[in-house]
């Protein structure tokens, strides 16, 4: 991986038999026009089924079709509504039907292209149908193309909470197109680079100083800068993933924030009022505090880490959030239902300092209450 120019990041997973399950992650401006060569050598027969959402259809839609329609791949579309309430079992049956209908193969490739909403629900879709079909990430919104569309996790929320209902079920490739980022609206990108921020709280104390360094250009959308952080983002996830694909032990790194997140998102019901990178920029926020509050992490760490996300516009305290404060007994019960839950014990991942985040099962609802109540 190169600072400069196009680039490709290789995730390469160690398969159940051989070969490895193994699929590149292109990044780079227009790729969405000039996709075909890399999807044509995947495709058993040339036809795609597309899965996209309105307001990704508006935007983008035609630029991917005429670069199929060039290449002769003929493809069907499916528009679905845009939004969390599309990812849920009566969207899935919608896309079920819809699969079915148009008589899509197991061998045939379906493509995502949109956000994580798209992105999750198709792959869900593809990780079950005909026991599983092939499919194609083409992420249209930073957060996507840095974290959902890289690592095989796929599903829906249920009332309970989200993503509780899914499938590990990795894509056959990536095309992030640098160019979509540039309509996408900046709430959404600043929710996008919560997550990148993400990768370098984990374990990437360099990559942290150069995000503070560059932050004016990542903001401005900047091509080089986003094409850099975007691919580095992605070989973190791709390195920690090739680890530990199912998430048993090392890949609930990625979770940092997350529990803190999920909670703060079922509270507010997966609405407008909270986006999920908004979620995880609060929640790592809390989590940097509470490693403070627990003695694991120098105060000036995880205030290094508070100001940049509030100087990236992410919300940093409970009152940021509209609906906000939460009862500290309600967000408690949240977190019980987080998918990391075991044996009725919640995982939490803490930091020793930035870039050096740890798992731990050692924080008990008790003391999380009472963290909760002292926070805003």
């Amino acid at each position: 991986m190169s600072e400069t120019g196009f680039k490709k990041v290789n995730v390469n997973l160690p398969g159940s038999g051989s070969p490895n399950i193994s699929y590149d992650i292109h990044i780079g401006a227009g790729l969405l026009r000039s996709c075909a060569p890399f999807l044509s050598p995947l495709l058993k027969r040339p036809f795609v089924a597309i899965v996209t959402d309105e307001n990704v259809a508006q935007a983008h839609l035609e630029s991917l079709t005429q670069t199929l329609d060039s290449a002769g791949i003929s493809h069907v579309t499916k528009i679905m509504p845009p939004g969390e309430a599309s990812k849920s079992f009566t969207g899935l049956e919608t896309l079920f039907d819809w699969l079915l209908d148009n008589k899509v193969e197991r061998q045939d490739m379906v493509i995502a292209l949109g956000g994580g909403v798209i992105g999750d629900l198709t792959g869900f879709a593809a990780s079950t149908l005909r026991r599983g079909v092939r499919f194609t990430q083409i992420p249209t919104t930073l957060l996507a193309q840095v974290d959902s569309s890289v690592g095989g996790k796929t599903g829906i929320n249920v009332p309970q909470g989200k993503n509780l209902v899914g499938a590990f079920h990795q894509p056959s490739l990536v095309i992030a197109d640098l160019d979509v980022l540039q309509t996408l609206p900046d709430r959404e990108f600043r929710a996008g680079y919560a997550e990148i921020v993400k990768y370098a709280a984990i374990c990437d104390r360099p990559f942290f100083d150069w995000l503070e360094s560059n932050l004016d250009a990542l903001k401005s959308r900047d091509s080089q800068a986003l094409s850099y952080a975007i691919a580095k983002s992605c070989q973190t996830k791709a390195d920690i993933v090739a680890q530990d694909e199912k998430e048993h032990g090392a890949r609930a790194l990625l979770n940092l924030g997350h529990t803190f997140a999920h909670a703060y998102e079922n509270l507010t019901g997966y609405s407008d009022n909270l986006l999920h990178g908004e979620a995880v920029g609060l929640g790592m926020a809390q989590a940097a505090r509470l490693s403070v509050d627990l003695g694991l992490c120098p105060e000036t760490d995880a205030q290094a880490l508070v100001n940049h996300l509030a100087s990236a516009g992410l919300p940093i305290s409970q009152t940021d959030v509209k609906g906000g404060p939460f009862e500290a007994t309600n967000l408690v019960n949240a977190m019980a239902q987080d998918k990391k839950v075991s044996q009725g014990v919640m995982t939490f991942i803490l930091m020793k300092a930035i870039g050096k985040a740890f798992i731990t099962n050692d924080v008990s609802a008790k003391q999380i209450t009472t963290f909760l109540q002292n926070q805003g």
